[in-house]
């Protein structure tokens, strides 16, 4: 029903703040009767992290920051969600307004600076739908004021993993001055070496996942990727938004305000860079593709740079959930005009050419 009737609700809440707008795109899905959403054809399974994955369509991380709906979301069709981000202590975010469509480009700003309930709160939620099918995962980051941030990431970890199928090491969000910064080879080392002890520490089988910057050198990028073998991680989500703002931009006065850009803007150097890193860890370490997916067609080019899955976000606030049901018929479409048993066969074949560009 939300499917359908999205089309007619669209003018209304683009008529409101966008903030405004996603809350209570929240408070609808909190009120639908739960469902499930009709099996996924087999060909569109993806065995990853341990776990077979319906179908490569995920949510990314910052639609449901709280984990309020992740059950109402997987009913929508998507193969695994991700909430979140959190955070240990609530903390507020930047002031408002912080979140911008940039319609005429298919884009998005924000500057959210990982508003959270903390950690306790989504803790609880987590914790209360265990058991339930569906594969939900959780984005993690640090107070904005926390003394040792690095702590941070091992107290969401410590407490999240037992309740999800991942935890995302996120150190790469543009909104939390200095987290960036975390990137570095010293400060990632100890930090993912310490997330992964703190995971093993509870028992839980939750994967740890890294999550990117687009904005990168590509000598970053190798330390990044080295980093990371050497630490264990399960898997690499390549890339969270942009500081850039390209010159194809049509909302110029928007595009002047503060935060990361995403949609489809991003795609071509989010590509470009998930292609750059398959190249580097091949498969080693599975990638996810985030950034512009905003059709079957970007979903296969992601597939084709090296992605095993792909998340999107963005798109949904101009396409709705019908996008998610569109691109897996859209990926089966092309299985079948290619002749290929599953999307794994696909995966990868085309990264050296589009690391080029």
């Amino acid at each position: 029903m939300i499917e359908v009737l999205f089309p007619l609700v669209r003018p209304v809440l683009h008529g409101l703040d966008a903030e405004r707008a996603h809350n209570l795109t929240l408070r609808a899905l909190a009120a639908l009767p739960a469902r499930r959403p009709p099996p996924d054809d087999p060909r569109l399974a993806v065995e990853l992290l341990g776990r077979t994955v319906p179908n490569p369509v995920g949510l990314a991380a910052g639609f449901d920051k709280g984990a309020t709906v992740p059950d109402a979301l997987l009913g929508l069709g998507f193969g695994f969600v991700e909430v979140g981000g959190v955070v240990p202590r609530p903390q507020p975010g930047n002031p408002r307004p912080r979140v911008f469509r940039l319609t005429a480009d298919g884009a998005v700003i924000n500057r959210f600076g990982l508003n959270s309930e903390g950690l306790e709160v989504v803790a609880g939620r987590l914790a209360a739908r265990r058991g339930r099918p569906g594969i939900v995962g959780v984005n993690i980051g640090a107070n904005k004021e926390a003394a040792d941030r690095l702590a941070d990431y091992v107290a969401c970890t410590a407490r999240l993993a037992p309740h999800v199928a991942f935890v995302t090491v996120n150190v790469s969000s543009p909104n939390t001055p200095g987290l960036r910064d975390l990137q570095g080879e010293a400060f990632l080392d100890e930090l993912l070496a310490r997330v992964v002890a703190a995971r093993d520490g509870t028992g839980a089988s939750a994967a740890v996942l890294l999550k990117i910057a687009p904005d990168i050198t590509l000598d970053a990028l190798d330390a990044i990727c080295a980093t990371a073998l050497r630490r264990g991680v399960q898997g690499l989500v390549v890339s969270n938004t942009t500081v850039a703002r390209p010159e194809s931009l049509t909302e110029t006065a928007l595009a002047r305000e503060t935060g990361g850009l995403s949609g489809r803007p991003l795609f071509g150097p989010a590509t470009k860079l998930l292609a750059e890193t398959y190249l580097r860890v091949g498969s080693k370490v599975p990638l996810i593709g985030v950034g512009g997916v905003d059709s079957a067609e970007a979903a296969w080019t992601k597939i084709r740079a090296g992605a095993s899955l792909v998340q999107l976000y963005s798109a949904l606030v101009y396409q709705g959930p019908g996008l998610v049901g569109a691109i897996k018929r859209g990926l089966l479409d092309r299985l079948q005009r290619e002749g290929l048993p599953n999307l794994a066969a696909a995966v990868g074949r085309d990264a050296a050419a589009l690391a080029r560009g």
